[in-house]
């Protein structure tokens, strides 16, 4: 991906490489996430966050067909993210966020790329939330 995602700015669209930037930002969910045995038993508050660097067939400079079958649906995005946080018990939040990661390239074929956030808003009483994010990319296809 870009400079940009590398220094933790986040993707942005590239007319130029075919790309748009589809976000879930803020989805939250109660799930047990926690290597802490209260962290197994009860499930918390944890923030999602998911950004898809997606193929734009328009692009550079066109418009494309009104119809969502030519895009990736955000509410697709925020579905696969709520089913992988509340499955079951998970120790790490990076385990969560590859989880969540897998799952976007695997159900979404338009995807190249996608950035996941998961936070503990509740994990560390004087912080705003502690938290992982982590990037994964479609393996490219070989001629």
């Amino acid at each position: 991906m870009s400079g940009d995602a590398a220094r933790g700015e986040g993707f942005a669209p590239d007319a130029a490489r075919g790309l748009r930037l589809v976000f879930v930002r803020g989805l939250e969910v109660r799930a047990r996430l926690g290597v802490h045995p209260h962290e197994e038993r009860a499930p918390q508050r944890v923030r999602i966050a998911i950004e898809a660097a997606v193929e734009d067939d328009a692009a550079p400079d066109g418009i494309g067909a009104d119809r969502l079958a030519r895009v990736v649906d955000y509410g697709r995005l925020a579905e696969t993210a709520r089913r992988a946080a509340t499955e079951g018990h998970v120790r790490l939040a990076e385990t969560l966020a590859e989880r969540i990661a897998l799952a976007v390239l695997a159900e979404q074929p338009r995807v190249r790329a996608v950035r996941v956030t998961v936070e503990k808003p509740d994990a560390v009483a004087d912080a705003e939330s502690v938290g992982v994010a982590v990037e994964r990319q479609r393996r490219r296809q070989r001629p």
